[in-house]
């Protein structure tokens, strides 16, 4: 077993507030079954992670989210910022306190919402997760009503009411201390899908600045005991570029790092094949926003620990459900009399005590509680898929697992 620990000076005596230990390695040498210790209790990685974007996962208590598997729940720096305020959090004793979350919290940085919702993410992100032209696009890729970038920081307005408000490095820092997440991440420039060559260097390097900023307000200002802060690589789809940032903020000497703009499918893969290899064996990675199951599998495969997405909430709501078999829109006409559960190899409390009928009946007619027991299900089927991919990579059949889910899941659809 490899791994590394990070102490910490408490009351005279040396004490363990984060640790990470690779227990198992894949074959390939860069998929592993690691555990990470945190303040708030234990991860077993690879682990899938929850987005709870407004300190809640949409439309579950945090006892459905435990229920359904999850260990640790990713929240949004930028909507708790704007809505209801980290000082509020802090006052109401942090977000663990405020949202009744006794596990591992993290927060992302605010940086790619502050490009994506500064106008709507509506019309402003592609179902990839980056971002779409826009007509409002100067020719170099940047935002033109968006955000405004300089060397110091972003300008951005609020998509709530259109208020101006200021993002630096030192600001991000400063919202997420006060909202009190285990696990944050260093403030990141977002570039566009279409932007140029030059402005994605420009960029990347701005982002290295950037985390030494990060770095040195959480050093002077944060607690290094209670929050463990990621460096984030950056570069898009260069492979020049992800080198290079993978081998800059590897050198800044953050204790963990979060591999941006991923993409999905082939970019994915050869965006962690040029981002991971790079990075320090011995501490954790999070690959930010993979949610698809082949996806998940090749973020595992090629050094993944952690993972978020919106997805499997987000395609509850809409009627989408994964099975072993394949996604159903439940909502669909030939569900309405099918009295079977979405899955009947599914452990969830929804498929142990509910039918595709009932469930299409409450999509069909808005019923909230259709939302509750269909996202139960998906966070319940990709928390434990994930666990799976951990529990073979410890059998050392990862492979086997993997090549015979993904038939199953996408030969039948």
């Amino acid at each position: 077993m490899t791994g590394i620990t990070f102490v910490t000076a408490s009351e005279g005596r040396l004490t363990m507030a984060f640790s990470f230990t690779i227990a198992r390695k894949h074959n390939n040498g860069m998929g592993r079954a690691g555990v990470l210790l945190t303040p708030h209790g234990v991860i077993e990685t690879p682990a899938f992670v929850p987005v709870g974007t407004k300190g809640t996962v949409k439309s579950l208590s945090p006892e459905d989210v435990r229920a359904a598997g999850a260990d640790v729940v990713l929240a949004n720096t930028y909507h708790l910022y704007i809505e209801p305020g980290h000082e509020v959090i802090k006052k109401a004793g942090g977000l663990h306190r405020f949202m009744n979350w006794n596990g591992p919290l993290m927060t992302d940085s605010g940086g790619y919402q502050v490009f994506s919702l500064g106008a709507g993410i509506e019309d402003g992100i592609s179902p990839s997760g980056t971002y779409k032209k826009r007509k409002d696009d100067d020719a170099s890729g940047r935002h033109a009503r968006l955000a405004s970038v300089d060397e110091d920081g972003v300008t951005f307005r609020s998509h709530l009411n259109g208020t101006e408000h200021r993002f630096t490095p030192e600001r991000s820092i400063e919202i997420q201390h006060g909202i009190g997440a285990d696990m944050i991440f260093a403030f990141d420039e977002c570039t566009a899908e279409n932007a140029t060559p030059e402005y994605q260097k420009e960029a990347t390097e701005r982002t290295h600045r950037w985390a030494k900023r990060c770095l040195e307000y959480h050093a002077a200002h944060g607690s290094l005991d209670t929050q463990m802060l990621f460096g984030i690589v950056q570069g898009g789809k260069s492979r020049a570029l992800r080198e290079e940032s993978a081998h800059t903020i590897s050198s800044l000497g953050f204790p963990a790092f979060g591999v941006g703009s991923s993409s999905i499918g082939a970019d994915l893969e050869k965006n962690l094949l040029w981002s991971v290899p790079f990075l320090p064996e011995e501490k954790p990675r999070h690959i930010l926003g993979v949610g698809e199951p082949k996806d998940l599998f090749t973020a595992v495969e090629r050094g993944g620990d952690l993972f978020d997405c919106v997805a499997p909430t987000r395609m509850a709501r809409n009627g989408t459900l994964h099975t072993t078999r394949g996604k159903i829109s439940v909502i669909n006409a030939r569900f309405r009399e099918d009295f079977s559960p979405i899955d009947a190899d599914c452990g969830c409390s929804t498929c142990a005590h509910y039918t595709k009928a009932y469930l299409s009946h409450l999509l069909r007619s808005g019923e909230m509680f259709g939302a509750t027991l269909a996202s139960i299900h998906n966070v319940f089927f990709i928390t434990h898929l994930v666990r799976a991919m951990r529990q073979s990579l410890m059998n050392g059949d990862f492979e086997t697992f993997k090549k015979a889910f993904l038939s199953a899941y996408y030969g039948t659809v």
